[in-house]
């Protein structure tokens, strides 16, 4: 191996210093990488079990008001025939449109749900008449109605949660391939480059003493050699 080269436990890296500056280059911008990524991953955490919470509730709520809606539905089938259960709900009063945006939550691209319902009668609450139905038909009505909302809201939020669990878990490994092994690498690449540039300034300080010395010691003999020939003169 030569001079310009120094074998770590990571990499090959060149001995110079231009290669000392680039990689604390690449360091500085790895800390500062891995703090806006663990930000980010703390902040997110913290949206997740905030959605987390609330859709609980809400999903609690959404399977309250099924169930009842449920039940006036099982009472209204067995106080009806088949034929006119059917019959009352083959046409619907009314439509909702949907409409699908987007919501950026930390650069996540998150869905959000929008919807319009249309009465195709204006004050028309059921789509039959209530001479043949019963009167539990239209509190199935009236609930499920009642529960659309949250029952779309809750399919937003789950669709949010997993796209969030999902960033999460990037964010996660990015932050953990910096703080694990990136950064340690190139700290450990910096010291031992450091180290070899320490060693190669000693080493040629060293040198330039010796050469000091011999220089001296050259300049000494020669004013010997000057005063000798000048005594003999003399003499």
């Amino acid at each position: 191996m030569t001079e310009e080269e120094w074998t770590v436990p990571t990499a090959t890296v060149n001995a110079t210093r231009m290669e000392l500056m680039r990689l604390k280059h690449r360091l500085r911008t790895a800390l500062r990488g891995h703090k806006l990524l663990r930000d980010k991953r703390d902040e997110l955490m913290r949206r997740f079990l905030e959605l987390i919470r609330e859709n609980r509730a809400l999903r609690t709520r959404v399977e309250e008001g099924l169930m009842r809606a449920y039940r006036s539905f099982n009472v209204a089938a067995a106080l009806m025939s088949a034929e006119g259960l059917e019959q009352a709900l083959l046409y619907p009063c009314r439509s909702t449109a949907l409409e699908v945006g987007r919501a950026n939550i930390m650069g996540v691209e998150t869905p959000v749900y929008r919807f319009q319902t249309r009465v195709g009668v204006e004050g028309e609450r059921y789509p039959y008449g209530f001479a043949a139905t019963s009167g539990e038909l239209d509190g199935a009505v009236d609930t499920l109605t009642a529960v659309f909302p949250d029952l779309l809201r809750l399919a937003q939020m789950e669709k949010t949660t997993q796209m969030l669990a999902g960033e999460i878990e990037s964010t996660r490994r990015r932050v953990n391939a910096l703080e694990h092994v990136m950064i340690p690498d190139l700290e450990e690449n910096i010291r031992v480059i450091s180290l070899k540039l320490e060693e190669n300034e000693r080493g040629g300080a060293v040198r330039l003493m010796k050469v000091k010395d011999r220089m001296l010691a050259e300049s000494a003999a020669g004013r010997r050699r000057e005063t000798a020939e000048a005594l003999g003169l003399l003499s």
